[in-house]
């Protein structure tokens, strides 16, 4: 408290001296920019620490064992066993039961198909119910001139025997049943087309009795013809005879 006269009196005009100059130097040092931030402002640390982005975990490595330190699977248990057992023998069981039921089904298949097809075949024989031709007496009328044919032939050889009634039979069939036999023979010509050398040799032998056929009507013909002259020349002569006689 003594000193603040003396403060005040001598001191103060210089303290305000030196204040002045310090403030002046210091002005000079510094470059104000009203936009741009200065240097020293942008080289100073931050407060707060930056954010840190966290580091991936790394994988964990699977263990590698030795070769020798592999594990080997532990036996199968009884129950285990029992269980694969049952397990072969249900599709054992299953496999060859599908197999045969299939094998079943294919089979009765095919004999509904044959029996559509007999049937079928049967069906197509019988003429039309607008002809005339019936099956009944006609089929009796076959079999008896069969049984006439076997009688007429009953001394024979073995041969004849066989052969007339067949030949008398199929010849009444075609006479009295001609419709039904020429279905029996379209139905015979579809199975032999089946066959090639079946249909090759069938239309061999057909054209041979065929062509025997037109022979023996022409040779019936001829025939006939020299029966009818040698008769009317014989009735002339006998009438000749008789006229002179008069």
């Amino acid at each position: 408290m003594a000193f603040r006269p003396i403060l005040q009196r001598r001191y103060v005009p210089q303290l305000a001296l030196g204040a002045l100059t310090a403030t002046t130097f210091l002005i000079s040092q510094k470059t104000l920019h009203a936009e741009a931030p200065h240097p020293d402002h942008l080289s100073r640390k931050p407060i707060y620490d930056p954010p840190t982005t966290p580091k991936p975990r790394p994988t964990p490595k699977q263990p590698t064992l030795p070769l020798d330190e592999t594990p080997h699977p532990s036996p199968p248990t009884p129950t285990d066993r029992l269980s694969s057992l049952i397990s072969r023998s249900r599709r054992f069981l299953h496999a060859h039961t599908t197999l045969a039921e299939d094998r079943l089904n294919a089979l009765l298949s095919s004999l509904l198909h044959t029996e559509q097809r007999f049937t079928t075949a049967l069906a197509s024989l019988a003429p039309p119910p607008s002809s005339s031709e019936r099956l009944l007496p006609g089929t009796i009328y076959v079999l008896v001139a069969a049984m006439g044919g076997s009688i007429l032939t009953r001394n024979r050889n073995i041969l004849l025997r066989a052969a007339t009634p067949a030949a008398v039979g199929l010849g009444a069939a075609w006479y009295v049943l001609p419709i039904t036999m020429r279905n029996v023979g379209e139905l015979v010509w579809e199975w032999e087309e089946r066959v090639p050398v079946l249909a090759e040799n069938h239309m061999r032998v057909r054209g041979a009795v065929e062509e025997g056929g037109r022979i023996g009507g022409r040779w019936t013909r001829e025939v006939r013809g020299w029966g009818e002259g040698v008769v009317k020349g014989g009735r002339e002569k006998v009438e000749g005879w008789v006229r002179k006689e008069r």
